[in-house]
């Protein structure tokens, strides 16, 4: 995420996803004021110049217009029309995740949620999403 707005207003609250994780639908569907008002149970509501900077940013580096080779991948496994809300709803994001174990992920007290990608992906703040850069807490070698 290299647009210090973006990070700022969303990486306050959580991880600052990669906008390149959603298609261009979703974040037009999660950044408009009346979304913000209820995201996921929390008040994030930005002033009319901060939303429209951040909605900018995420559209212009969104899954369908990014050369990333995962952004491609997350946009090919993405019907037409589709808008998931949650990253995790992604369709590739769920495939890649479904060998995963629910005890790893849920009943796991260092992770408790797959939404949590830098709890597990080591590299994720620059965008690193590879198998190698995968460390699980508490399961140490789970994958070997």
């Amino acid at each position: 995420v290299a647009d210090k707005q973006y990070r700022s207003e969303c990486g306050d609250c959580h991880f600052a996803y990669q906008p390149g994780l959603l298609p261009e639908q979703s974040w037009r569907k999660l950044l408009n004021a009346d979304a913000l008002k209820d995201h996921f149970g929390d008040n994030a509501e930005l002033d009319k110049d901060a939303l429209q900077a951040v909605l900018d940013y995420a559209v212009e580096n969104s899954a369908d217009k990014s050369w990333y080779k995962r952004s491609r991948k997350i946009a090919a496994a993405t019907a037409e029309g589709e808008a998931p809300l949650r990253i995790t709803g992604v369709r590739y994001i769920k495939r890649k995740h479904q060998d995963i174990p629910e005890k790893m992920v849920k009943g796991n007290k260092d992770v408790k949620s797959l939404s949590y990608c830098d709890k597990c992906h080591t590299q994720a703040a620059k965008g690193v999403f590879d198998a190698d850069t995968v460390l699980i807490p508490n399961y140490p070698g789970w994958d070997d």
